[in-house]
Parts: C-alpha cells; sequence; structure tokens
C-alpha cells in the first residue's frame, strides 16, 4: 500500500475506535488513537496474516500487550477482515465477542488474551521462544504502552529476550507520554526508554509513530537484525486524530458523548476529505 493508501486506512481504523468506544460508553479510546498507525501497517502490511485462516500456523503473532486499548486492536482486524465493521458497535456489551480486553477464544484474529499490564510482553516472548524451539520462521510482534513499562515483569521478559536472542520478536512501545494519572515521568519516570531496552541487549529505533515511512523503515530493520530482538520506540500523540483528545490524559479510558462524538467523527471527516484531496 502507498503512504496515502495507509493513511486512508488509519483514519477508517480511529472512527472504528471513537465509534465502538461511543457505542460501549466506556473504553479506552486515547491510547487506541495513538497506536492506530502502527496497527494499521502491522495488518495491513507488515505481519503475514490471513483473515480467511486466523489460526493458520506459520502466520505471524500479535500479542496487545497494553490489552485496554482493544478497540484500536478490534478496529484494525474489522477492517482487514476478520469480521464485520459494524460488529464494533457492540463493544463491551452483553453477549458480544468484542470483549473489554481481547479474548482468544472468542474474537478472531486475536493471537493472545491480554490486559493485566506488563504480561503480555511475557506472552510474546514465549511465543517467539517456541518458534525458535520447534524451527519455525513465524515473527512475533507486541505493543506495550509507556506507563506500562512501568511494571517490573516487563524487564524480566526483555532481559530473557536478550538473553535467548530472539530475532523473532519486535516489542513497540506507545511513547504518548500520558497514562491515567497523567504524564508518565511525573507518576513514574521510565525514562530514558532506548537506553533500557539497550541494557538488554535489544536493537533499538526510535521513530515517529505517525510517519509511515519511519514505521516502513524500522520494520524492515526488526527482520534485517540478527542475533538479537528489537524494540521500537514510538513517539506518539495520545488521541491522535481527535482534536478535544489529543495529548488530554481525560481521554485516557473514557467514552466520548453524543455531542463530543459527533465533533471526534467531523474531525476525522476533515482529514479523509484532506487525504483525498492530496491524492
Amino acid at each position: 500500500m502507498t503512504n496515502l493508501e495507509l493513511k486512508q486506512k488509519a483514519n477508517e481504523v480511529r472512527k472504528g475506535i471513537v465509534t465502538s468506544v461511543h457505542s460501549a460508553k466506556a473504553g479506552h479510546p486515547g491510547g487506541s488513537l495513538s497506536a492506530a498507525d502502527m496497527f494499521t501497517f502491522l495488518y495491513f502490511e507488515e505481519m503475514n496474516i490471513d483473515p480467511k485462516n486466523p489460526k493458520k500456523e506459520d502466520r505471524d503473532r500479535f500479542v496487545l500487550s497494553k490489552g485496554h486499548t482493544a478497540p484500536g486492536l478490534y478496529s484494525v482486524l474489522a477492517n482487514r477482515g476478520y469480521f464485520p465493521v459494524e460488529d464494533l458497535t457492540t463493544l463491551r456489551k452483553l453477549g458480544s465477542y468484542l470483549q473489554g480486553h481481547p479474548c482468544m477464544q472468542e474474537t478472531p484474529g486475536v493471537d493472545m488474551s491480554s490486559g493485566s499490564l506488563g504480561q503480555g510482553i511475557s506472552a510474546a516472548v514465549g511465543m517467539a521462544l517456541a518458534g525458535k524451539l520447534d524451527n519455525k520462521d513465524y515473527r512475533v510482534y507486541t505493543l506495550l504502552g509507556d506507563g506500562e513499562i512501568q511494571e517490573g515483569q516487563v524487564w524480566e521478559a526483555s532481559m530473557f529476550a536478550g538473553a535467548r536472542k530472539l530475532d523473532n520478536l519486535v516489542v513497540i512501545v506507545d511513547n504518548n507520554g500520558l497514562q491515567i494519572d497523567g504524564k508518565i515521568e511525573d507518576v513514574c519516570s521510565p525514562y530514558p526508554i532506548d537506553k533500557k531496552f539497550e541494557a538488554f541487549n535489544f536493537n533499538v529505533i526510535n521513530i515517529d509513530g505517525h510517519d509511515f515511512d519511519q514505521i516502513r523503515s524500522a520494520l524492515k530493520a526488526a527482520r534485517d537484525c540478527k542475533g538479537m530482538p528489537t524494540a521500537i520506540i514510538m513517539k506518539t500523540t495520545k488521541g491522535k486524530g481527535v482534536s478535544f483528545m489529543e495529548n488530554n490524559a481525560g481521554w485516557h479510558g473514557k467514552a466520548p458523548n453524543d455531542e463530543e462524538y459527533a465533533t471526534a467523527m467531523a474531525d476525522l471527516d476533515a482529514i479523509e476529505k484532506q487525504l483525498k484531496e492530496g491524492n
């Protein structure tokens, strides 16, 4: 896909995020929106996957370690064809297969149930190790929040991945700078994030998480790197694409009301129009 097509698709993913959280009257839009470009590139460009055969043995695996941003994962899965986009409005509703956190038993395309922060990366490391032990060539990708990496389990998993030279593992940190209680540097600063991963024997790449050229380049460098796992630290904007949500910690875990929803969708419609005119 061209960068323009990726931007258009990412905007559709953002619309799905806002629509699902509004419908549920609950959820986590801020961190879902900040990661929407990476979600889009992974599922439309990077990963070896097949929506018609979600469990195919040689598929690449993705683990959403920051499981509360399930609206972002669900939206990209729906847009990629794993299930109908219309079903996004059932988020968190009784009987829906789109639960508040990803569930591998219920949702097509979800490789690992997650939600307890710090644990997803451990599951991803286990998958990567299994791939090595079984001589498989699939790759494993996991997305963490920058607030999540305050969890000690993250670093135990990272130490293991570096020690075992799991070059089939890509750890992506969504560094939007905000968590539920405010700025991550004020709550419990994880900085410098890149130097920490380097200390655990990772190939570390810093990027703008909204720049598709940089995303493409980083993931190619990760594939080309042998003998060590890769950590991609992506600087992003929390609530990206929705004017009143951007860089606002209050939108970490809150749903827009009807008026706010209309404003958010108007913002995303304006982006869609701008992208079309730029074609």
